[in-house]
């Protein structure tokens, strides 16, 4: 009865927040999706900028794209380029702080037992609990054990610098497409009109999902992102029609 009792205590402990996400990469993944969606915003801006300023200048639908075309893939280049550059960067980082400790381990167990011991007694644990836990936290994975609680890193959850480059060339390309085609489709009277409309529109969308899954205030970011993507792309059509107007294009 008891074996009954605690098997079900268990299996119901166990599913009391099965809704919950537990994996020990959630906030890497947290963070991939926000990196998406800022990379779809960029893509929005930037591009929107582009055209539009091209746009003040003149109507002719071939100079326009030419010149959104280019600012998708020198965008998106540059996107994957700066990832690619930083993931590397911080995963080397992490690859040396691996090795080091690996080699603290090796040197000097005993010291590094106390070490872990120190930084369980730091977090509120007893003397005699923290010991305890640091002694069958070595013996299951000692480097495992000290990469998490002492340098926060998980040497099985490292980002690869190639998959953050795609993600966010992907991220920008997709966010790049909406101004490409409400600056090309509609008639050229409307191309201004529909593109800033559309784009707005679409900002405020981001900023309110970026806000969901920072779970900070949806409509403060969503104003935000209205507002600056609106400075923008009334200064980038002002620019384009006082060059036009001056006849210097």
């Amino acid at each position: 009865m008891a074996n009954g009792e605690g098997h079900i205590n268990a299996a119901g402990s166990a599913g009391v927040h099965d809704n919950e996400p537990h994996t020990s990469n959630i906030a890497g993944r947290l963070n991939w999706l926000r990196a998406g969606v800022l990379g779809a915003n960029d893509g929005i801006v930037s591009v929107a900028a582009t055209v539009v300023g091209v746009a003040g200048v003149t109507n002719a639908p071939a100079p326009i794209l030419v010149a959104g075309v280019a600012a998708v893939v020198g965008g998106a280049v540059s996107m994957a380029l700066g990832e690619y550059v930083s993931v590397s960067s911080q995963r080397d980082s992490q690859r040396a702080l691996i090795e080091k400790e690996r080699r603290e381990l090796e040197q000097d167990p005993d010291s590094e037992l106390a070490e872990l011991t120190g930084l369980y007694m730091a977090k509120g644990l007893s003397p005699i609990t923290a010991g305890q836990v640091a002694e069958e936290l070595t013996k299951h994975d000692a480097l495992a054990a000290h990469l998490s609680t002492e340098l926060n890193i998980d040497q099985d959850d490292q980002a690869s610098p190639w998959q953050a480059a795609y993600a966010s060339a992907a991220a920008f390309a997709v966010g790049a497409v909406l101004p490409l085609l409400a600056i090309m489709v509609p008639p050229a009277g409307l191309r201004i009109p529909v593109t800033f409309l559309a784009v707005l529109i679409a900002l405020a969308l981001t900023g309110t999902l970026s806000a969901g899954i920072g779970g900070s205030s949806k409509s403060t970011a969503a104003t935000r992102l209205v507002l600056g993507g609106g400075l923008a792309l009334a200064a980038t059509y002002g620019i384009g029609r006082a060059l036009g107007a001056s006849g210097i294009l």
